[in-house]
C-alpha cells in the first residue's frame, strides 16, 4: 500500500523540470540571444566561456583576435556571445562572438536610424547595383546611385577606406541594410552652404568659376556655393544662349541678386553696368529714322538693335506696305543693316515698335493720288474666293471685286463661276481707303448706270431716317429708305442683346433708324441701337441727370409720355 501510494505521490515530467530548473538557475533556451560570460580557460584553438548553462561554451579564437592576430582577450574577462546551439553532439554550448557583435551593432544601426545618425562603415567589394559596406560587423548595401552626389565612373579611392554613412533602411528578417554616402555629402554641403551664404549678401560684388551651362542659364562656383545666372541677366543685349557670352572654367565677376530663403543665390552680370534703357527717352524720338542692324529674325518679326544693348522688334506687318504673309527672312537677314521708324517707346516694358515699311514710299497713296473713284482699271485676276475676285491694279496692289458688284442680271454667286485665274479683266474704282489698304472694284458699274445701292451716299452719317421692311433674313434686316435700299445688322436691331433677333420684325413693317455709314453692295448701313441710345441720352439731359434722384426708368416713362402726347396733337 505504502509503494502504492509513493506512486501516486511521484511529481510529473513537467513537474520534474521546473523544479531541476529551479535547482540550477536555467530559465528558458537562450538560443538566438546574446548572453554574457566569463573566458575560464585558453587553449591553442578556441577561448573557453561559461555563460551559466550545463556546460562551457567554445568560441574559435580568431574572433577574439585584432588584425595582427593578437588576442585581445585573457582568462576572466567578461564578453559577449551569441548562443547558436544550448549544446552540441559532445554536450558543449556552441558560442559566437562575431554573431554577438553583429547584434550589437544591428541595435547601434536602429538607434542611429532613429535619430537620423551617421554611421562609420568601410567599403570593400563591388556587388551588382552598388557595392557592399562592413558596419562593424553588419555588412550593409550601398546602392550607386547613393555612392557621391554625381555619378563616379571609378570609385576605387573610395574602398577600404572608412566613411560615414546615413541608414536609409533596414530589414532584421531579412537580414537587410541600405545606407548612403550620397545623403552624408548633401547635408556637409548643406552646413557649408549655410556657413558660406551667411557671409554674403545681396548686391555683394563676388568672383566665381563657370561651373555649367545649361540653356537656361549658367551656375557659377562661388567657393563651395553655386549661384544661378540666368540667361536673361547675363548682358543688356539679347542672348540666344548662355554660351554666346560665357564658357566653363572661366572666371566672372557677378554681383548677388537675390538670396531666397532657401539659401539659393541669383546672380547677375550686366546689374555691374549702366542701364542702357535709362536714357532711352533722350536718344531715340518716335516718328524718327534710325539705321540698325538685324540681330535675330522669328516668325513674328525681326529684332534690330539700334544702338550698344538697345533693340527693337519690327513686327511682320510693319516690315512691307504689300507683302503680308511672307516669312521675315524673305525681306530681312541677320546682320543686315536696315532703316526702320521707331513707331513707339514704352520704357514701362522696355520695349521699342519699328516699322520698315514706313521709310519707304506708300503705294497706296501714290495708286490714291493716280487713280480717283470712277477710274476704269485693268488687271489680271490674282485669286478667285467665295466673296469676291482680287484684280492686281499694280505691281504689288490687288483690288477686289465684291460678289454682289460683279453682274446687275444674275447674282454673284453664279457671275463669278465665269471668271479664271490669270484671266485679264476690265473693272471700275468704286473707292481706294488708304488706312484699310483696300482697293474696292466693281465690274457691273461699267455699264454706266447708277446704281441704287450706291444712291445711300445722299443720307448723311448720323441722319434719321424711317425705312420700310423689304426682307428679313439670318444677319438681320433689308429695308428701304424711299428708293434708296439699306441693311440693318442683327447686332444693330436693338441695345438689348435679347431683342436683337430679326424674327421680330415683319416684311413691310415702318422701323425708325439712324444712318451710321454705307455698306457695300447693300447700300446705306443702318442701325436702330444707335437711335435708341441717342435718345436715352436725350432724356436723361431733359428729364433728370444722376443729380436730381430720378430714375432711369422714371426719366423715360416722362420722355414716353411726352413723345406720346406730342403724336395726339399731331393726329
Amino acid at each position: 500500500m505504502a509503494n502504492t501510494n509513493a506512486a501516486f505521490n511521484a511529481p510529473s515530467m513537467e513537474e520534474f523540470e521546473a523544479l531541476l530548473s529551479e535547482t540550477f538557475g536555467v530559465q528558458e533556451n537562450p538560443e538566438g540571444t546574446v548572453v554574457r560570460g566569463r573566458i575560464v580557460g585558453i587553449d591553442r584553438e578556441a577561448v573557453i566561456i561559461d555563460v551559466g548553462l550545463k556546460t562551457e561554451g567554445r568560441v574559435y579564437l580568431k574572433e577574439f583576435q585584432n588584425e595582427s592576430g593578437e588576442l585581445t582577450v585573457k582568462i576572466g574577462d567578461m564578453v559577449d556571445v551569441y548562443v547558436e546551439r544550448y549544446e552540441n553532439m559532445r554536450g558543449e554550448a556552441v558560442l559566437s562572438r562575431d554573431k554577438a557583435r553583429r547584434e550589437e551593432t544591428w541595435v547601434e544601426l536602429e538607434k542611429a536610424q532613429g535619430e537620423g545618425r551617421q554611421v562609420e562603415g568601410v567599403i570593400f567589394s563591388r556587388v551588382k547595383g552598388g557595392f557592399t559596406v562592413d558596419l562593424n560587423g553588419a555588412t550593409a548595401f550601398l546602392p550607386g546611385s547613393q555612392v557621391d552626389v554625381r555619378p563616379l565612373r571609378d570609385i576605387s579611392h573610395l574602398m577600404n577606406i572608412p566613411q560615414k554613412f546615413l541608414v536609409l533602411k533596414m530589414d532584421y528578417n531579412r537580414g537587410n541594410i541600405v545606407v548612403s554616402r550620397r545623403a552624408v555629402l548633401e547635408e556637409q554641403r548643406a552646413e557649408q552652404r549655410a556657413e558660406i551664404v551667411e557671409n554674403l549678401a545681396e548686391g555683394q560684388i563676388v568672383e566665381g568659376i563657370v561651373k555649367n551651362i545649361t540653356d537656361y542659364g549658367v551656375f557659377i562656383d562661388l567657393g563651395g556655393v553655386d549661384g544661378l545666372l540666368h540667361v536673361t541677366d547675363i548682358s543688356w543685349k539679347r542672348i540666344n544662349h548662355p554660351s554666346e557670352a560665357l564658357s566653363l572654367g572661366e572666371s566672372v565677376k557677378v554681383i548677388i541678386i537675390k538670396i531666397s530663403d532657401n539659401k539659393r543665390l541669383s546672380l547677375g552680370i550686366k546689374q555691374l553696368e549702366a542701364d542702357p534703357w535709362s536714357n532711352v527717352d533722350g536718344r531715340f524720338k518716335t516718328g524718327e529714322r534710325y539705321k540698325g542692324k538685324v540681330t535675330n529674325i522669328t516668325d513674328y518679326g525681326a529684332f534690330v538693335e539700334l544702338d550698344n544693348s538697345i533693340e527693337g522688334l519690327i513686327h511682320i506687318s510693319e516690315l512691307s506696305w504689300t507683302k503680308k504673309s511672307l516669312h521675315p527672312q524673305k525681306s530681312v537677314s541677320v546682320g543686315e543693316e536696315v532703316e526702320v521708324m521707331i513707331l513707339e517707346i514704352d520704357l514701362t516694358k522696355r520695349r521699342i515698335s519699328l516699322g520698315m515699311k514706313q521709310c519707304l514710299p506708300n503705294p497706296w497713296e501714290s495708286f490714291a493720288a493716280a487713280h480717283a473713284p470712277g477710274t476704269e482699271i485693268t488687271g489680271e485676276v490674282r485669286n478667285i474666293t467665295e466673296f469676291g475676285l482680287f484684280i492686281a491694279v499694280s505691281d504689288e496692289i490687288d483690288g477686289m471685286v465684291h460678289l454682289n458688284d460683279l453682274s446687275r442680271t444674275e447674282p454673284g454667286e453664279a457671275a463669278i463661276k465665269k471668271y479664271k485665274k490669270g484671266e485679264t479683266v476690265t473693272a471700275k474704282i468704286l473707292e481706294v481707303d488708304i488706312d484699310k489698304e483696300r482697293v474696292a472694284l466693281g465690274i457691273k458699274q461699267l455699264d454706266g448706270e447708277e446704281d441704287s445701292s450706291g444712291a445711300g451716299s445722299r443720307l448723311k452719317k448720323g441722319e434719321t431716317v424711317t425705312c420700310t421692311v423689304k426682307n428679313v433674313t439670318d444677319n438681320g434686316l433689308e429695308v428701304m429708305i424711299d428708293d434708296i435700299e439699306g441693311f440693318i445688322r442683327k447686332a444693330e436691331l436693338s441695345r438689348d442683346r435679347s431683342e436683337q433677333r430679326p424674327q421680330r420684325f415683319a416684311v413691310g413693317d415702318k422701323i425708325d433708324a439712324k444712318v451710321i455709314g454705307s455698306d457695300r453692295g447693300k447700300g446705306a448701313s443702318l442701325s436702330i441701337k444707335a437711335l435708341e441710345i441717342e435718345e436715352e441720352k436725350e432724356a436723361v439731359a431733359q428729364y433728370g441727370s444722376a443729380d436730381s434722384g430720378a430714375s432711369l426708368g422714371d426719366i423715360l416713362g416722362a420722355a414716353l409720355r411726352k413723345k406720346e402726347e406730342q403724336d395726339k396733337g399731331k393726329a
